[in-house]
């Protein structure tokens, strides 16, 4: 052979196997950027739930604020989180 063509044989196998690190990097880089891609969905998805949440939250202070001055969401309050009574009222207890 001549050295003409082992140099070309050499430079086809020079350029396969940058070829082949190429490929392989590329690869490499797109299951990686695939991983990113599903984590940031999976953050939108539980950001999305949790803006959702606090939507829900927000309509209930709204209404909290918006019914703070009628009495009976007073008597509401007061029964649920202090526990409190009317006169006259009694609480039952009903045990299993």
């Amino acid at each position: 052979m001549t050295k003409q063509k082992v140099a070309t044989k050499r430079a086809g196998l020079v350029t396969k196997i940058v070829i082949f690190i190429l490929l392989g990097y590329t690869t490499i880089a797109l299951l990686n950027l695939h991983r990113q891609v599903a984590a940031a969905e999976e953050t939108v998805t539980t950001l999305t739930q949790q803006v959702q949440a606090q939507k829900q939250r927000n309509l209930e202070l709204a209404e909290a604020i918006e019914n703070s001055d009628k009495l009976e969401y007073r008597k509401d309050i007061a029964r649920e989180r202090l526990g409190l009574l009317e006169s006259g009222e009694k609480v039952f207890y009903i045990t299993d």
